[in-house]
């Protein structure tokens, strides 16, 4: 099936008789007919739901959608796109190891990574996505154990050259883990250009409508996590299964198995039935709606390319920008309908065009299928330096403007009127 007919028929499938929408199974229990049955399923040698706070039946028909969609192995939700990244990072990195990020992420992300997991003993380093593989390679330790990205770098709107981060992890015999929200596997699917893990906050695009807070982790499958020899977790005895070894017993899908039956047991960030379900409805009209983003932000860009109030813009269909090149090659059918851009005049005119548009919402989101815009430097990475800040390609007066999908000319008419406060 193309991507578009995924979207509508991958994960639940009804049977004769059976309900045609996906149901919600709104139960945190699940009955069995022996105790038997039920110690095969904390042994892992039988398929099943043992408690919601693992595994739900609403939830996995999602994870099965969102797995084909990105041509993956297996998926597992989680409750926030930051407790994808949590669990994707944890699930192979302990006390004392470290990993390299792009330097071009989420505020969000960049405080999880320099903070949070510093605070578990996980060391991290940043390094500009733009850099050489010889200068990215300066920055690999012995315990480097995986290489982090995002596809579209939030709100930098910088495209990511996904091979050449995949070539350079794998020759260091590690993961690469690149965080596909902006795009969405309808705009590019980073496992074909040799990323292995993919997470998303599904939160964006794949909800859509700013109901849901939501993440998701995609395993390739693709990965050898025995022939590196770097992750014993995965290749050794788990005392908490009775010695299982993921690798052995679980294939391709290790990754994604371990994470669901050791970190989401502990941690519990699983989501509920009822949001998996919104997540769906979402999901199934997610092809529609990208391709209007898309354009409405193509569109949108080129305006203000023309202004003579504008600094610069960050998109990178326009051709002028920097990222026009990777932009042809990994996302031929669109960037998002995300972008960034700076007044003349810096911050304080910035401001006022924020407070001066009617149509655009001021929020503290992005990728919904209503315009939204925000400045960044004063709110989602408020907590950043200002070193921190120059490196996510965040100026003072940047603004992140999603299009969302109404009619291009309404959105332009009221980015002319807040221009014209100017």
């Amino acid at each position: 099936m193309n991507i578009e007919t995924q979207c509508l028929h991958e994960g639940y499938k009804p049977q004769n008789g059976e309900a045609r929408t996906l149901p919600i199974y709104q139960s945190t229990t699940y009955k069995y007919n022996s105790t038997k049955q039920v110690a095969a399923l904390f042994d892992l040698t039988e398929n099943g739901h043992m408690y919601s706070r693992i595994s739900n039946p609403t939830v996995a028909f999602v994870e099965e959608k969102i797995a084909a969609l990105e041509g993956g192995v297996g998926a597992l939700c989680t409750a926030s796109g930051q407790a994808a990244n949590l669990i994707a990072i944890m699930n192979i990195l302990k006390s004392g190891d470290h990993f390299i990020s792009t330097s071009a992420i989420y505020g969000g992300t960049v405080n999880l990574f320099a903070v949070t997991l510093k605070n578990f003993g996980i060391d991290v380093t940043f390094v500009d996505a733009d850099s050489s593989e010889e200068e990215i390679q300066k920055s690999f330790r012995p315990n480097t154990k995986a290489v982090f990205g995002e596809t579209i770098a939030n709100p930098a709107i910088n495209v990511l050259d996904i091979q050449k981060f995949a070539d350079i992890a794998h020759k260091n015999s590690v993961p690469f883990i690149i965080d596909n929200t902006f795009a969405t596997p309808v705009l590019c699917r980073p496992f074909e250009y040799g990323a292995d893990i993919v997470v998303h906050s599904t939160t964006k695009y794949m909800d859509g409508h700013a109901v849901c807070v939501g993440g998701v982790i995609v395993d390739s499958g693709n990965f050898d996590w025995e022939k590196s020899g770097k992750f014993p977790g995965l290749t050794e005895p788990d005392a908490s299964y009775h010695g299982v070894r993921y690798t052995e017993n679980f294939g391709k899908a290790a990754f994604i198995v371990k994470a669901r039956v050791q970190l989401m047991r502990d941690f519990g960030v699983y989501p509920s039935a009822q949001d998996a379900w919104v997540l769906n409805l979402g999901l199934e009209t997610l092809a529609l709606r990208i391709e209007r983003h898309c354009q409405n932000a193509d569109k949108v860009a080129h305006y203000l390319e023309k202004s003579d109030k504008i600094d610069f813009v960050n998109y990178p269909t326009l051709e002028s920008n920097k990222y026009n090149s990777l932009a042809k090659k990994y996302l031929p059918k669109g960037c998002s309908g995300v972008l960034s851009f700076e007044i003349k005049g810096g911050r304080e005119n910035s401001i006022k065009f924020i407070d001066s548009l009617k149509l655009a919402a001021l929020v503290v989101h992005v990728a919904d299928i209503r315009t939204c815009v925000l400045h960044p430097a004063s709110s989602t990475h408020r907590q950043l330096t200002d070193e921190q800040l120059a490196a996510c390609g965040i100026t003072p007066g940047l603004i992140r403007f999603s299009c969302g999908c109404e009619n291009v000319e309404d959105i332009i008419a009221d980015i002319e009127q807040a221009l014209m406060k100017i």
